[in-house]
């Protein structure tokens, strides 16, 4: 778990992602060596801050989100969420400034008209623009993994850990997810203009509900807000079954992920979320069961050659 545990320490909200693309980069240099096939990397001022590995000759992507939540500091010491946050008084949280490192904490302001408002708590102002994430916080044990953004440096790790075994296939680790971007649709022009890939898996991390549970496997979801193409759902759950993998099927009326972006895009691409549960959902002690996770490793890894 050491891979994970850097990840979820890396400082990454939505459109600040600079420093989790150059961690990825490096860590691809690095570790391409010991993988079955090396990758093409696509990057650059075209792509932002997205990173595209391109294997063999790939039929299928995986995306995976590098952002997360967070908060931006406002006027007057408020904090503006950035994606959806839980609000809980006394959440720790880091950035940085122009001045240095901050470690701080946010508060919640009652005020008298009823309403509420988040500020932070520190012994100076900090600068207007600067972005605020939780405080990494990284627990491990035999059965589970905590930490602040297991959504989606998880997702991340899968897809590196995917790619050590890779011959054919792409991996996008994207942008904005959190908070409504829509990096993912160059990315995926780019792969249907040069590569032809009309296949999706998006790597993500689900909730845990009444209807999916820790330790039940990995989560095939059916639909969230939106609704992959049934042909292909269909398929992925066929392939699934013969895998011998254990996994459960979702079927969710709210959540969206990379992809939705494929969905509302004018791109003819099949797309289909698999990932595993987590607890304590857009907080700092989000918690996936170890089974689960091994379980969506070995999933991707079948679906990516026989898809």
């Amino acid at each position: 778990m050491k891979l994970l545990k850097e990840l979820t320490a890396l400082r990454g909200a939505s459109g600040d992602e600079s420093r989790i693309k150059e961690f990825v980069i490096n860590y691809v240099k690095q570790a391409q060596e010991n993988w079955k096939s090396i990758p093409t990397i696509i990057e650059g001022d075209l792509f932002q801050d997205c990173v595209v590995l391109i294997f063999g000759q790939p039929k299928t992507a995986i995306y995976a989100h590098m952002d997360s939540i967070g908060f931006t500091v406002g006027y007057e010491k408020e904090l503006i969420k950035i994606g959806g946050p839980r609000i809980i008084e006394g959440t720790a949280l880091v950035g940085s400034d122009s001045i240095g490192e901050i470690e701080t904490e946010l508060m919640i302001i009652e005020h008298d008209s009823g309403d509420r408002s988040i500020q932070y708590v520190y012994d100076r102002t900090i600068e207007r623009g600067t972005n605020l994430t939780f405080q990494p916080n990284f627990r491990e044990t035999d059965t589970f993994v905590q930490s602040p953004y297991l959504d989606n440096r998880l997702g991340m790790w899968n897809a590196l850990k995917v790619a050590e075994t890779l011959e054919h296939g792409a991996i996008v680790f994207s942008t904005y997810e959190e908070h409504g971007g829509n990096s993912v649709s160059f990315c995926a022009k780019y792969l249907l203009d040069h590569y032809q890939v009309r296949q999706a898996l998006i790597s993500d991390i689900t909730w845990v509900t009444n209807g999916v549970i820790h330790g039940g496997g990995v989560a095939i979801s059916m639909r969230d807000s939106w609704i992959p193409r049934k042909v292909y759902l269909n398929k992925i759950i066929k392939l699934a079954k013969q895998s011998g993998v254990q996994f459960q099927l979702e079927v969710e009326s709210a959540g969206g992920s990379d992809g939705t972006a494929l969905q509302k895009s004018h791109l003819p691409i099949d797309w289909c979320f698999i990932g595993a549960p987590e607890d304590n959902v857009h907080t700092p002690d989000e918690k996936v069961y170890k089974s689960d996770i091994i379980a969506m490793v070995e999933l991707y890894r079948f679906l990516m050659v026989h898809l």
